[in-house]
């Protein structure tokens, strides 16, 4: 987990790059019916877009309040960090979610309108399970992995 600003930075960021990439390309497969090899490429299209977005959110609004909201009820020193890192996910699956989903309704599917509202709720009812299943069994174990290899603590050399 992230000990400092910078950590928490780059730790965002990469979280915010593996869900949202994953996220478009579910998105865009909805649309076009299913998925073709196109879909990853045209994913990269909203990415520069969503991302930014996404990191904003997170950093600044989602992801503090997740984990006041996972601390509020879990103590850290007698708690399995497993239910730690599990309901920092779910709190940000559960906000994330209806934001972005906001955000990708505006930005892409016909904005402000009579219909703005359906469409939001329909994209957030498709977006949930896609996006806790994939924050939970792959976006969520990569990450950690990676930033874990990152920074891990070298121990000196026994003599």
């Amino acid at each position: 987990m992230p000990k400092s600003l910078g950590q928490e930075i780059l730790f965002t960021i990469m979280m915010v790059f593996v869900m949202v990439y994953a996220m478009i390309c579910y998105n865009i497969a909805l649309a076009m019916g299913g998925l073709s090899n196109s879909v990853f490429l045209l994913a990269f299209h909203e990415l520069p877009i969503m991302a930014p977005i996404a990191f904003v959110i997170d950093f600044f609004i989602v992801g503090p309040l997740a984990k006041k909201i996972t601390f509020s009820k879990f103590n850290p020193e007698q708690t399995n960090p497993v239910f730690i890192i599990l309901s920092i996910s779910i709190c940000s699956v559960w906000m994330m979610c209806p934001l972005m989903s906001l955000a990708a309704t505006i930005l892409f599917k016909g904005g402000f309108q009579k219909e703005m509202i359906s469409i939001w709720l329909q994209t957030t009812a498709f977006n949930y399970p896609m996006a806790a299943f994939w924050q939970m069994l792959v976006a969520g174990p990569l990450v950690r992995v990676i930033f874990g290899l990152m920074f891990k603590n070298k121990k000196p050399a026994a003599k």
